[in-house]
Protein backbone atom coordinates (compact mmCIF):
# COMPACT_ATOMS: atom_id res chain seq x y z
CA UNK A 1 0.00 0.00 0.00
CA UNK A 2 1.53 2.96 -0.67
CA UNK A 3 1.87 5.80 2.38
CA UNK A 4 2.44 8.99 0.36
CA UNK A 5 3.83 10.91 -2.78
CA UNK A 6 6.36 11.74 -4.14
CA UNK A 7 7.72 15.16 -4.99
CA UNK A 8 6.93 15.22 -8.18
CA UNK A 9 3.18 13.61 -7.61
CA UNK A 10 2.77 16.39 -4.92
CA UNK A 11 3.86 19.07 -7.40
CA UNK A 12 1.58 18.23 -9.61
CA UNK A 13 -1.54 18.06 -6.87
CA UNK A 14 -0.42 21.11 -5.70
CA UNK A 15 -0.31 22.98 -9.01
CA UNK A 16 -3.54 21.05 -9.65
CA UNK A 17 -5.05 22.73 -6.65
CA UNK A 18 -3.61 26.84 -7.42
CA UNK A 19 -5.07 25.75 -10.77
CA UNK A 20 -8.67 25.00 -9.42
CA UNK A 21 -8.17 28.27 -7.07
CA UNK A 22 -6.66 30.83 -9.19
CA UNK A 23 -9.33 32.43 -11.85
CA UNK A 24 -10.93 35.33 -12.25
CA UNK A 25 -11.22 37.07 -8.93
CA UNK A 26 -7.16 36.24 -7.69
CA UNK A 27 -6.29 38.34 -10.52
CA UNK A 28 -8.95 41.32 -10.43
CA UNK A 29 -9.41 42.02 -6.49
CA UNK A 30 -5.79 42.21 -6.03
CA UNK A 31 -4.60 44.52 -8.18
CA UNK A 32 -7.52 46.62 -7.44
CA UNK A 33 -6.93 46.30 -3.82
CA UNK A 34 -3.50 47.75 -4.46
CA UNK A 35 -4.31 50.46 -6.56
CA UNK A 36 -6.82 51.55 -4.09
CA UNK A 37 -4.38 51.01 -0.81
CA UNK A 38 -2.02 53.05 -2.76
CA UNK A 39 0.65 53.44 1.09
CA UNK A 40 -1.47 51.46 2.70
CA UNK A 41 -1.14 47.95 1.10
CA UNK A 42 1.17 46.33 3.48
CA UNK A 43 -1.84 46.05 6.06
CA UNK A 44 -5.01 45.74 3.32
CA UNK A 45 -2.68 42.92 1.76
CA UNK A 46 -2.47 41.58 5.36
CA UNK A 47 -6.01 41.39 5.52
CA UNK A 48 -6.36 40.22 1.78
CA UNK A 49 -4.01 37.17 2.60
CA UNK A 50 -6.28 35.77 5.67
CA UNK A 51 -9.46 35.11 3.64
CA UNK A 52 -7.55 34.60 0.12
CA UNK A 53 -4.80 32.33 1.41
CA UNK A 54 -4.91 31.18 5.20
CA UNK A 55 -8.91 30.48 4.91
CA UNK A 56 -8.47 28.30 1.69
CA UNK A 57 -5.54 26.34 3.62
CA UNK A 58 -7.50 25.80 6.35
CA UNK A 59 -10.40 24.80 4.48
CA UNK A 60 -8.65 22.00 2.50
CA UNK A 61 -7.00 20.77 5.81
CA UNK A 62 -10.42 20.58 7.51
CA UNK A 63 -11.22 18.12 5.03
CA UNK A 64 -8.28 16.29 4.65
CA UNK A 65 -7.75 16.10 8.76
CA UNK A 66 -11.65 15.49 9.87
CA UNK A 67 -11.44 12.41 6.94
CA UNK A 68 -15.07 13.83 6.28
CA UNK A 69 -16.40 12.66 2.61
CA UNK A 70 -16.91 16.05 1.06
CA UNK A 71 -18.66 19.15 2.53
CA UNK A 72 -21.83 17.70 3.33
CA UNK A 73 -20.60 15.12 5.38
CA UNK A 74 -18.54 18.25 7.00
CA UNK A 75 -21.52 20.39 7.31
CA UNK A 76 -24.12 17.61 8.46
CA UNK A 77 -22.20 17.45 11.87
CA UNK A 78 -24.78 20.80 12.57
CA UNK A 79 -27.51 18.89 11.58
CA UNK A 80 -28.63 17.24 7.83
CA UNK A 81 -30.83 19.35 6.98
CA UNK A 82 -28.66 22.49 7.63
CA UNK A 83 -25.73 19.91 5.95
CA UNK A 84 -27.77 19.69 2.68
CA UNK A 85 -28.69 23.53 2.96
CA UNK A 86 -25.13 24.86 3.24
CA UNK A 87 -24.15 22.61 0.44
CA UNK A 88 -26.30 23.67 -1.80
CA UNK A 89 -25.62 27.34 -1.15
CA UNK A 90 -22.26 26.92 -1.71
CA UNK A 91 -21.49 24.64 -4.45
CA UNK A 92 -24.16 26.94 -6.53
CA UNK A 93 -22.48 30.26 -5.48
CA UNK A 94 -18.78 28.89 -6.47
CA UNK A 95 -20.46 27.51 -9.27
CA UNK A 96 -23.46 28.19 -11.95
CA UNK A 97 -25.23 31.63 -9.99
CA UNK A 98 -21.30 33.60 -9.44
CA UNK A 99 -18.31 32.24 -9.71
CA UNK A 100 -18.42 30.62 -12.90
CA UNK A 101 -20.64 32.86 -15.07
CA UNK A 102 -17.62 35.28 -13.72
CA UNK A 103 -14.61 33.09 -15.56
CA UNK A 104 -16.88 34.13 -18.45
CA UNK A 105 -17.22 37.19 -18.15
CA UNK A 106 -13.94 38.51 -17.55
CA UNK A 107 -11.58 37.59 -19.47
CA UNK A 108 -14.54 39.19 -21.96
CA UNK A 109 -14.68 42.66 -20.50
CA UNK A 110 -11.45 43.05 -19.41
CA UNK A 111 -9.26 41.19 -22.98
CA UNK A 112 -11.75 41.17 -25.41
CA UNK A 113 -13.58 44.14 -25.48
CA UNK A 114 -10.61 46.41 -26.03
CA UNK A 115 -9.69 44.56 -28.85
CA UNK A 116 -13.24 44.68 -30.56
CA UNK A 117 -13.34 46.36 -33.99
CA UNK A 118 -14.96 48.92 -34.52
CA UNK A 119 -18.81 48.74 -35.10
CA UNK A 120 -18.88 44.82 -33.60
CA UNK A 121 -21.77 45.13 -30.60
CA UNK A 122 -20.11 44.12 -27.06
CA UNK A 123 -23.69 42.23 -26.42
CA UNK A 124 -23.33 40.17 -29.68
CA UNK A 125 -19.16 39.20 -29.06
CA UNK A 126 -20.27 38.70 -25.68
CA UNK A 127 -22.52 36.37 -26.59
CA UNK A 128 -20.37 34.27 -28.97
CA UNK A 129 -17.25 34.47 -26.69
CA UNK A 130 -19.60 32.83 -24.01
CA UNK A 131 -20.64 30.27 -26.53
CA UNK A 132 -17.18 29.39 -27.52
CA UNK A 133 -15.50 29.87 -23.62
CA UNK A 134 -18.84 27.29 -22.90
CA UNK A 135 -18.17 24.78 -25.30
CA UNK A 136 -14.52 24.21 -24.32
CA UNK A 137 -15.10 24.25 -20.83
CA UNK A 138 -17.72 21.55 -21.21
CA UNK A 139 -15.83 19.47 -23.32
CA UNK A 140 -12.99 19.37 -20.86
CA UNK A 141 -15.51 18.72 -17.79
CA UNK A 142 -16.86 15.80 -19.24
CA UNK A 143 -13.85 14.20 -18.45
CA UNK A 144 -12.91 14.87 -14.85
CA UNK A 145 -10.68 11.82 -14.81
CA UNK A 146 -8.50 13.99 -16.76
CA UNK A 147 -8.51 16.82 -14.34
CA UNK A 148 -4.89 16.57 -13.04
CA UNK A 149 -3.26 16.29 -16.44
CA UNK A 150 -5.20 19.25 -18.10
CA UNK A 151 -5.32 21.55 -14.93
CA UNK A 152 -2.24 20.45 -13.17
CA UNK A 153 0.20 20.10 -16.10
CA UNK A 154 -0.93 21.85 -18.93
CA UNK A 155 -2.89 24.64 -18.34
CA UNK A 156 -1.98 26.16 -14.94
CA UNK A 157 1.65 26.09 -16.37
CA UNK A 158 0.84 27.91 -19.24
CA UNK A 159 -0.94 30.62 -16.73
CA UNK A 160 1.97 30.82 -14.66
CA UNK A 161 4.27 32.14 -17.52
CA UNK A 162 2.39 34.48 -18.84
CA UNK A 163 2.15 35.99 -15.08
CA UNK A 164 5.33 35.87 -14.71
CA UNK A 165 6.50 37.46 -17.83
CA UNK A 166 3.79 40.33 -17.11
CA UNK A 167 3.78 41.04 -13.66
CA UNK A 168 7.88 40.15 -13.95
CA UNK A 169 8.62 42.95 -15.99
CA UNK A 170 5.93 45.71 -13.53
CA UNK A 171 8.25 44.64 -11.08
CA UNK A 172 12.01 44.94 -11.99
CA UNK A 173 10.82 47.93 -13.92
CA UNK A 174 8.01 50.10 -11.46
CA UNK A 175 6.64 53.15 -12.48
CA UNK A 176 6.70 54.62 -9.11
CA UNK A 177 6.60 53.66 -5.37
CA UNK A 178 3.86 52.68 -3.77
CA UNK A 179 4.58 54.60 -0.67
CA UNK A 180 3.73 57.76 -2.63
CA UNK A 181 0.44 56.96 -3.59
CA UNK A 182 -2.49 58.13 -1.22
CA UNK A 183 -4.70 55.80 -0.19
CA UNK A 184 -8.75 56.11 -1.04
CA UNK A 185 -11.98 54.75 0.31
CA UNK A 186 -11.89 52.26 3.04
CA UNK A 187 -8.50 51.60 2.32
CA UNK A 188 -7.63 55.13 3.91
CA UNK A 189 -9.18 54.60 7.50
CA UNK A 190 -9.00 50.55 7.57
CA UNK A 191 -7.13 48.84 5.76
CA UNK A 192 -6.70 45.73 7.23
CA UNK A 193 -11.07 45.16 7.38
CA UNK A 194 -11.28 46.31 3.75
CA UNK A 195 -8.51 44.01 2.72
CA UNK A 196 -9.84 40.97 4.64
CA UNK A 197 -13.23 41.78 3.69
CA UNK A 198 -11.58 42.07 -0.22
CA UNK A 199 -10.65 38.55 -0.11
CA UNK A 200 -14.49 37.37 0.24
CA UNK A 201 -14.20 38.47 -3.45
CA UNK A 202 -12.24 35.30 -4.37
CA UNK A 203 -14.47 32.85 -3.19
CA UNK A 204 -11.16 30.37 -1.88
CA UNK A 205 -12.43 29.72 1.08
CA UNK A 206 -15.64 28.36 0.02
CA UNK A 207 -13.64 27.01 -3.10
CA UNK A 208 -11.79 25.26 -0.62
CA UNK A 209 -14.21 23.34 0.89
CA UNK A 210 -15.52 22.66 -2.37
CA UNK A 211 -11.95 21.47 -3.97
CA UNK A 212 -11.03 19.61 -0.83
CA UNK A 213 -12.65 16.71 -1.97
CA UNK A 214 -11.16 16.72 -5.63
CA UNK A 215 -8.02 16.59 -4.32
CA UNK A 216 -8.41 13.79 -1.64
CA UNK A 217 -9.98 11.68 -4.35
CA UNK A 218 -6.74 12.61 -6.86
CA UNK A 219 -4.57 11.32 -4.16
CA UNK A 220 -6.64 8.22 -3.73
CA UNK A 221 -6.24 7.59 -7.28
CA UNK A 222 -2.37 7.63 -6.83
CA UNK A 223 -2.35 5.00 -4.19
CA UNK A 224 -2.68 6.63 -0.89
CA UNK A 225 -5.74 4.88 0.63
CA UNK A 226 -4.90 5.09 4.32
CA UNK A 227 -6.73 7.99 5.80
CA UNK A 228 -4.11 9.46 7.96
CA UNK A 229 -1.77 9.06 5.09
CA UNK A 230 -4.47 11.10 2.53
CA UNK A 231 -5.02 13.60 4.89
CA UNK A 232 -0.91 14.17 5.38
CA UNK A 233 -0.62 14.52 1.42
CA UNK A 234 -3.72 16.70 1.66
CA UNK A 235 -2.17 19.10 3.53
CA UNK A 236 1.23 19.30 2.26
CA UNK A 237 -0.08 19.67 -1.29
CA UNK A 238 -3.11 22.48 -0.10
CA UNK A 239 0.58 24.17 1.79
CA UNK A 240 2.33 24.64 -1.66
CA UNK A 241 -0.72 25.65 -3.30
CA UNK A 242 -1.52 28.40 -1.23
CA UNK A 243 2.14 29.64 -1.12
CA UNK A 244 1.85 30.53 -4.37
CA UNK A 245 -0.99 32.08 -4.27
CA UNK A 246 0.53 34.27 -1.69
CA UNK A 247 3.47 35.41 -3.66
CA UNK A 248 1.48 35.79 -6.96
CA UNK A 249 -0.99 38.18 -4.61
CA UNK A 250 1.73 40.11 -3.26
CA UNK A 251 3.12 40.91 -6.85
CA UNK A 252 0.05 41.47 -8.12
CA UNK A 253 -0.85 43.64 -5.60
CA UNK A 254 2.54 45.73 -5.64
CA UNK A 255 2.40 46.26 -9.29
CA UNK A 256 -1.18 48.03 -9.04
CA UNK A 257 -0.15 50.19 -6.22
CA UNK A 258 3.12 50.92 -8.13
CA UNK A 259 1.16 51.97 -11.50
CA UNK A 260 -0.70 54.59 -9.63
CA UNK A 261 2.51 56.46 -9.83
CA UNK A 262 1.45 56.72 -13.60
CA UNK A 263 -1.78 55.51 -14.32
CA UNK A 264 -5.28 56.85 -13.46
CA UNK A 265 -7.37 54.72 -10.68
CA UNK A 266 -9.06 52.26 -12.68
CA UNK A 267 -13.07 51.27 -12.37
CA UNK A 268 -11.90 47.81 -11.66
CA UNK A 269 -9.21 45.08 -11.51
CA UNK A 270 -9.50 43.74 -14.88
CA UNK A 271 -8.74 47.50 -16.31
CA UNK A 272 -5.95 48.04 -13.95
CA UNK A 273 -4.21 44.95 -15.46
CA UNK A 274 -4.81 45.63 -19.16
CA UNK A 275 -3.62 49.41 -18.63
CA UNK A 276 -0.50 47.57 -16.61
CA UNK A 277 0.15 45.53 -19.67
CA UNK A 278 -0.58 47.92 -22.19
CA UNK A 279 2.29 50.15 -20.46
CA UNK A 280 4.83 47.92 -20.31
CA UNK A 281 4.36 45.88 -24.04
CA UNK A 282 2.64 48.15 -26.39
CA UNK A 283 1.19 46.89 -29.15
CA UNK A 284 1.23 42.88 -28.26
CA UNK A 285 0.60 43.66 -24.33
CA UNK A 286 -3.53 43.29 -24.68
CA UNK A 287 -3.23 39.91 -26.55
CA UNK A 288 -0.73 38.63 -24.04
CA UNK A 289 -2.91 39.79 -21.27
CA UNK A 290 -5.63 38.26 -22.71
CA UNK A 291 -3.89 34.96 -22.99
CA UNK A 292 -3.31 35.14 -19.23
CA UNK A 293 -6.63 35.60 -18.45
CA UNK A 294 -7.76 33.50 -20.34
CA UNK A 295 -5.71 30.71 -18.70
CA UNK A 296 -6.42 31.94 -15.41
CA UNK A 297 -10.49 31.54 -16.06
CA UNK A 298 -10.58 28.17 -17.96
CA UNK A 299 -9.03 26.57 -15.78
CA UNK A 300 -10.83 27.14 -12.59
CA UNK A 301 -14.22 27.09 -14.74
CA UNK A 302 -13.29 23.53 -15.14
CA UNK A 303 -12.55 22.42 -11.55
CA UNK A 304 -16.11 24.58 -10.44
CA UNK A 305 -18.25 22.23 -12.95
CA UNK A 306 -15.85 18.83 -12.19
CA UNK A 307 -16.37 19.95 -8.43
CA UNK A 308 -19.75 20.84 -8.46
CA UNK A 309 -21.36 18.01 -10.57
CA UNK A 310 -19.33 15.04 -8.60
CA UNK A 311 -20.93 17.08 -5.39
CA UNK A 312 -24.77 17.19 -6.17
CA UNK A 313 -24.22 13.31 -7.49
CA UNK A 314 -23.12 12.45 -4.07
CA UNK A 315 -26.13 14.59 -2.48
CA UNK A 316 -28.73 13.18 -4.71
CA UNK A 317 -27.45 10.14 -6.19
CA UNK A 318 -30.89 8.94 -7.88
CA UNK A 319 -31.34 12.60 -9.51
CA UNK A 320 -28.78 12.42 -12.79
CA UNK A 321 -25.86 11.20 -14.19
CA UNK A 322 -22.56 13.07 -13.35
CA UNK A 323 -22.80 14.66 -17.17
CA UNK A 324 -26.40 15.99 -17.11
CA UNK A 325 -25.32 17.67 -14.12
CA UNK A 326 -22.57 19.38 -15.70
CA UNK A 327 -24.18 20.07 -18.69
CA UNK A 328 -27.03 21.62 -16.41
CA UNK A 329 -24.30 23.69 -14.68
CA UNK A 330 -22.68 24.85 -18.24
CA UNK A 331 -25.75 25.86 -19.60
CA UNK A 332 -26.95 28.08 -16.27
CA UNK A 333 -23.34 29.62 -16.19
CA UNK A 334 -23.58 30.63 -19.72
CA UNK A 335 -27.25 32.25 -19.14
CA UNK A 336 -26.18 34.33 -16.35
CA UNK A 337 -22.37 35.01 -17.40
CA UNK A 338 -24.63 37.27 -20.34
CA UNK A 339 -26.12 39.50 -17.56
CA UNK A 340 -22.41 41.19 -17.38
CA UNK A 341 -19.85 41.29 -14.87
CA UNK A 342 -20.96 44.40 -13.17
CA UNK A 343 -24.72 42.87 -12.26
CA UNK A 344 -22.26 39.17 -11.22
CA UNK A 345 -20.17 41.41 -8.53
CA UNK A 346 -23.21 43.09 -7.39
CA UNK A 347 -25.47 40.81 -6.50
CA UNK A 348 -22.77 38.36 -5.46
CA UNK A 349 -21.48 40.51 -2.34
CA UNK A 350 -24.48 40.03 -0.08
CA UNK A 351 -24.21 36.03 -0.73
CA UNK A 352 -20.76 36.46 0.02
CA UNK A 353 -21.27 38.08 3.09
CA UNK A 354 -23.56 35.57 4.08
CA UNK A 355 -22.26 32.63 3.54
CA UNK A 356 -18.41 33.27 4.43
CA UNK A 357 -19.15 33.88 8.10
CA UNK A 358 -20.55 30.31 8.48
CA UNK A 359 -17.89 28.99 6.13
CA UNK A 360 -15.19 30.50 8.51
CA UNK A 361 -16.75 29.06 11.66
CA UNK A 362 -17.45 25.41 10.30
CA UNK A 363 -13.33 25.15 8.84
CA UNK A 364 -12.34 26.48 12.40
CA UNK A 365 -14.82 24.12 14.51
CA UNK A 366 -13.72 21.09 12.45
CA UNK A 367 -10.10 22.10 12.82
CA UNK A 368 -10.31 22.60 16.76
CA UNK A 369 -12.58 19.37 16.90
CA UNK A 370 -10.06 16.85 18.57
CA UNK A 371 -8.53 19.45 20.87
CA UNK A 372 -12.16 21.24 21.84
CA UNK A 373 -14.50 18.99 20.70
CA UNK A 374 -17.93 20.72 20.87
CA UNK A 375 -21.52 18.65 21.06
CA UNK A 376 -24.53 18.30 18.74
CA UNK A 377 -25.91 21.56 20.03
CA UNK A 378 -22.49 23.12 20.52
CA UNK A 379 -22.44 22.99 16.74
CA UNK A 380 -25.67 24.40 16.27
CA UNK A 381 -25.24 26.83 18.19
CA UNK A 382 -21.94 28.33 16.87
CA UNK A 383 -23.64 28.13 13.64
CA UNK A 384 -27.00 29.63 15.04
CA UNK A 385 -25.36 32.70 16.49
CA UNK A 386 -22.86 33.39 13.31
CA UNK A 387 -26.14 32.86 10.43
CA UNK A 388 -28.16 35.47 12.77
CA UNK A 389 -25.58 37.84 12.60
CA UNK A 390 -24.19 37.44 9.53
CA UNK A 391 -27.79 37.90 7.92
CA UNK A 392 -27.30 41.80 9.15
CA UNK A 393 -24.00 41.84 7.07
CA UNK A 394 -25.99 40.41 3.72
CA UNK A 395 -28.83 43.37 4.30
CA UNK A 396 -25.77 45.60 4.45
CA UNK A 397 -24.33 44.52 1.46
CA UNK A 398 -27.39 44.41 -0.54
CA UNK A 399 -27.90 47.76 -3.27
CA UNK A 400 -29.65 50.17 -1.30
CA UNK A 401 -32.48 50.33 -3.92
CA UNK A 402 -33.08 46.94 -3.04
CA UNK A 403 -32.84 48.01 0.91
CA UNK A 404 -35.04 50.41 0.30
CA UNK A 405 -37.50 48.33 -1.85
CA UNK A 406 -37.76 46.06 1.03
CA UNK A 407 -37.66 48.31 3.83
CA UNK A 408 -34.25 47.03 5.46
CA UNK A 409 -33.03 49.79 6.97
CA UNK A 410 -34.72 50.27 10.04
CA UNK A 411 -33.07 46.47 10.40
CA UNK A 412 -29.86 47.38 9.53
CA UNK A 413 -29.95 50.00 11.90
CA UNK A 414 -30.66 47.77 14.47
CA UNK A 415 -27.51 45.49 13.79
CA UNK A 416 -25.05 48.47 13.71
CA UNK A 417 -26.71 49.40 17.20
CA UNK A 418 -26.08 46.08 18.56
CA UNK A 419 -23.35 44.36 17.18
CA UNK A 420 -19.64 45.70 17.44
CA UNK A 421 -17.61 45.75 14.24
CA UNK A 422 -20.58 45.63 12.23
CA UNK A 423 -19.44 48.59 10.49
CA UNK A 424 -16.58 47.13 8.98
CA UNK A 425 -18.56 44.28 7.87
CA UNK A 426 -17.39 41.91 10.74
CA UNK A 427 -20.65 42.18 12.84
CA UNK A 428 -20.43 37.98 13.73
CA UNK A 429 -17.31 38.11 14.59
CA UNK A 430 -17.35 38.21 18.14
CA UNK A 431 -21.14 36.81 19.02
CA UNK A 432 -19.87 33.70 17.20
CA UNK A 433 -16.76 34.41 19.67
CA UNK A 434 -18.52 34.09 22.48
CA UNK A 435 -20.77 31.26 21.36
CA UNK A 436 -18.25 28.82 21.01
CA UNK A 437 -16.43 29.76 24.72
CA UNK A 438 -20.22 29.05 25.47
CA UNK A 439 -20.48 25.67 23.59
CA UNK A 440 -17.08 24.98 25.43
CA UNK A 441 -17.95 25.69 29.11
CA UNK A 442 -21.19 23.63 28.58
CA UNK A 443 -19.74 21.07 27.24
CA UNK A 444 -16.78 20.61 29.99
CA UNK A 445 -19.57 21.18 32.85
CA UNK A 446 -22.07 18.53 30.97
CA UNK A 447 -19.13 16.19 31.11
CA UNK A 448 -17.95 17.22 34.90
CA UNK A 449 -21.52 16.80 36.37
CA UNK A 450 -21.78 12.79 34.33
Amino acid sequence: MKRTLTFAETASVASMLFGLFFGAGNLIFPAYMGQAAGANMLPALGGFLVTGVGLPLLAVAALGLSWADGLLALSSRVGRGYGYFFTCALYLTIGPFFAIPRCFTVPFEAAVVPILPDGVSPRTALLIFSACFFAVMLWFSLRPGKILTWIGKVLNPLFLVTFFIIIGCALLRPMGSAAAVEPTGAYADAPLAQGFLEGYNTMDALAGLAFGIVVVNVIRSLGVEDPADVAVCTVRSGLFACLLMAVIYTMTALAGAQSRAVLPMADNGGAALMDIVRRYFPGIGAYLFALMILFACIKTAIGLITSCSEAFVQMFPKSMSYNKWAVLFSVASFAIANVGLNGIIQFSLPVLMMLYPLAMTLILVSLTERRLPLSDGGYKLVTAVTMVCALGDLIAALPEGVRVFLHLDPIRALYAKVLPLYGLGLGWLLPAAAAFLLALVLRRSKKHKS
